[in-house]
């Protein structure tokens, strides 16, 4: 333990970030699309999803095959978002944006760092995604919306996950995914069903390098199911298959029961209970999630 200790100690040149820094901007464009009059698309609230942890639209943990904002096939759509998660050894801090064209591409950019506030030190890494819906809808098509994206991820500095036995700094996951709306599917609610086939390399997301000792790439499965209390609110549970390429670093599936409110068009709000599993050599790491989100 000392030894693993020792690989986690502050970085020489850190790139630490106040979580004011990231939420106050974001936090005052969301209250002015809030405010704001004019429609932020043609597609009704809540289709979007919320912006996942790596940027694309979806979950808190996984990508849908929604398309960001509520931009139709005639439209542009714009989305930022700002999301903290606090387990019991480490903080995780993400900000991102994504961009929605006539509704068949989303781009996105997401910035994560991570807090190592047990070990010491920080991990962070960017990472630029696309997503090209292949076909349908999420409310009317019968097998309704498949989407095909990609997540490529960059470490800000390699040296701790390295060390760990990591093969690369980065990495690009590819994954196919198909949500479905049932409408009126229990008790009278609408029930949102998703299902990602993710191939990767990442540890940890990517946080800890990409491939190992164990493994370079494999097929992982996740999965979503959210019900529609009212048309704005949405209470579910994510599931997030994880790949174990570290021999030093265990690594378990992701889970979360989540909570999503719609205020409007333009802004959202998204609150999380996470089961992360076992981190870096720490176990059972679990905790809250919240995540502020504006679109036009």
């Amino acid at each position: 333990m000392m030894l693993f200790q020792s690989m986690f100690s502050p970085p020489t040149a850190p790139f630490r970030h106040s979580l004011s820094g990231y939420l106050a901007p974001c936090l005052a464009v969301c209250l002015a699309f809030a405010a704001a009059t004019s429609s932020a698309g043609s597609r009704i609230v809540g289709t979007g999803g919320v912006s996942a942890i790596e940027g694309a639209a979806g979950g808190g943990l996984s990508p849908w095959a929604v398309l960001t904002s509520t931009a139709s096939e005639q439209e542009i759509g714009v989305t930022a978002a700002a999301t903290r998660a606090w387990v019991d050894d480490y903080r995780l801090t993400v900000t991102g944006a994504s961009l929605n064209v006539y509704d068949r591409i989303e781009v996105s950019v997401a910035r994560q760092t991570l807090d190592l506030d047990t070990l010491g030190g920080e991990l962070g890494q960017d990472i630029y995604g696309a997503k090209v819906r292949l076909l349908g809808d999420v409310l009317y098509h019968p097998w309704g919306i498949w989407s095909v994206g990609m997540q490529h991820k960059q470490l800000i500095d390699g040296t701790i996950p390295t060390a760990l036995g990591a093969d690369k700094t980065s990495g690009t996951d590819v994954y196919l995914s198909a949500s479905k709306l049932l409408f009126s599917a229990v008790a009278g609610r609408n029930v949102l069903l998703n299902a990602t086939l993710r191939n990767t390399n990442a540890n940890q997301g990517g946080l800890l390098g990409f491939g190992g000792e164990q493994r370079s790439r494999s097929w992982m499965a996740e999965g979503s199911v959210g019900v529609f209390i009212t048309p704005q609110w949405v209470v579910g549970a994510e599931y997030r298959q994880k790949p174990d390429n570290l021999i030093v670093a265990k690594e378990d599936d992701w889970q979360s029961l989540y909570n999503a409110y719609f205020f409007n068009k333009h802004l959202s709000l998204t609150g999380a209970w996470l089961n992360l599993g076992d981190i870096a050599g720490l176990p059972s790491q679990r905790g809250g999630y919240l995540s502020l989100q504006a679109a036009f």
